[in-house]
């Protein structure tokens, strides 16, 4: 039986080598990506290393219906959560955006892992959760402070949901 693990924003810089590592390890990855952040060449160089083909789905997980036949044709024993919007400045400028795609997706993602009895899921966080500590090094124990930025703030958001 094939261990499926579905990696959002897997054509990224960070995706693509955990869709790597993952392959070592004895996972299939079936990478979901709207290429807004990465290329399509990304999944050839993937293949090209694991010398094995990709599935791949150009879906932008804001949208929930690609999603649920995704997880309809596979069954996930996980999930690592990458697509999201990642820059600090342009977060600035556009809030609305980030909290749109960045909590959007998320919800998404777990509606479907609920529905289809996922167990499994890794979410890329930030260390912008933190916001400005008052120490160094910062630890996960560490007390949050209000996010400096909009992108911190839906990180923040992402965590306090996945708990709830």
């Amino acid at each position: 039986m094939k261990k499926e693990i579905l990696v959002t924003g897997g054509a990224g810089f960070i995706g693509s080598h955990t869709c790597v590592a993952l392959s070592e390890a004895g996972y299939t990855p079936v990478i979901v990506d709207n290429l807004s952040n990465s290329q399509e060449s990304m999944i050839r160089g993937i293949e090209e290393i694991i010398q094995n083909k990709i599935t791949f789905y150009p879906t932008d997980c804001c949208h929930i219906e690609p999603l649920e036949q995704i997880f309809k044709q596979h069954r996930f024993v996980g999930v690592i959560h990458f697509a999201a919007f990642k820059s600090v400045g342009e977060s600035v400028a556009a809030p609305q955006k980030y909290m749109e795609n960045n909590m959007g997706s998320l919800r998404n993602i777990l509606a479907l892992m609920e529905e289809n009895q996922t167990p499994n899921l890794v979410f890329s966080s930030s260390c912008t959760v933190y916001g400005e500590p008052d120490t160094n090094p910062v630890l996960e124990s560490t007390s949050w402070k209000n996010a400096a930025s909009p992108y911190g703030h839906t990180k923040q958001l992402g965590e306090i949901y996945i708990k709830e």
